[in-house]
């Protein structure tokens, strides 16, 4: 049995988590180098379609100069926490920003966490890594997550993605809920049980209607590209749908006005 002061403790550790709405189960991590303080910045709205790879200065460098001398945030998954330091490093060091922070998420529960949610809301920049795009949609989608972000980009505020990050940015993504999937497997069988895509995720106006792919010379991914876009017309999820497929080392960078460059 509890000793009476052991006990109020225990109360007012739980009350305390209740108040915060922070689930037991959370595990998320965050890293912040720079300052502590958010302070007052203008972004400047963009986004960055990254196709993967190690050589992405060039898109960095938008993100960053839009983010205004602001927060500049990283979103990853199942990600060590040694290379999410050195990746903060990384970008502090290629333009001047107020911070640069990551948050690692392991899963859906970390997304129902306010502290999440408020860490968003204060970055003027957001940049979605690589990995596996299925711990995205399966952390995030129906989440405050997904609203946040959300919102972040109805205010005009820059972000993008690499790879996996890339992969979510559209009205339309390849899911890997199962695995990735490979062209002539997806061509063989178009319904089969590895081509999960999903919709409504993001709501980025200029991408609606679209589906984006990456790696797409280095991995052979015209044929499977080829059946998402049918699938997307066939299932009627759409009566128009288009792709931006995006080679590694590589990015498209989109305006706000819908103009757009591709950068190597």
């Amino acid at each position: 049995m509890l000793s009476p002061g052991i006990a109020r403790k225990c109360f007012l550790f739980l009350l305390l988590g209740a108040l915060l709405g922070t689930p037991a189960s959370a595990k998320w991590k965050y890293f912040r180098a720079g300052n502590s303080a958010d302070r007052a910045a203008q972004p400047r709205g963009g986004f960055a379609l990254m196709g993967g790879g190690a050589k992405q200065d060039a898109a960095f460098r938008f993100l960053c100069e839009r983010a205004s001398g602001g927060n500049f945030l990283i979103l990853r998954a199942n990600t060590e926490d040694d290379y999410a330091k050195k990746v903060n490093k990384e970008i502090q060091a290629v333009c001047p920003l107020n911070s640069v922070g990551t948050i690692i998420f392991t899963d859906r529960e970390d997304s129902d966490d306010p502290k999440i949610v408020e860490i968003i809301a204060h970055a003027e920049s957001i940049f979605i890594a690589g990995g596996d795009q299925s711990n995205y949609v399966r952390f995030w989608q129906d989440t405050p997550v997904q609203d946040a972000l959300n919102r972040h980009i109805a205010a005009g505020r820059p972000i993008g993605g690499s790879s996996a990050g890339l992969a979510v940015l559209g009205e339309f993504s390849f899911a890997a809920i199962i695995d990735t999937i490979h062209s002539p497997e997806a061509l063989a069988d178009p319904y089969g049980n590895k081509v999960t895509l999903s919709r409504d995720f993001l709501s980025i106006p200029l991408l609606a209607g679209t589906i984006t792919d990456t790696h797409f010379a280095k991995r052979d991914r015209m044929g499977r590209l080829v059946v998402f876009l049918a699938r997307i017309l066939q299932d009627g999820w759409a009566k128009q749908a288009r792709a931006i497929a995006v080679d590694e080392n590589a990015a498209v960078l989109l305006e706000p006005d819908g103009n757009a460059k591709v950068v190597l």
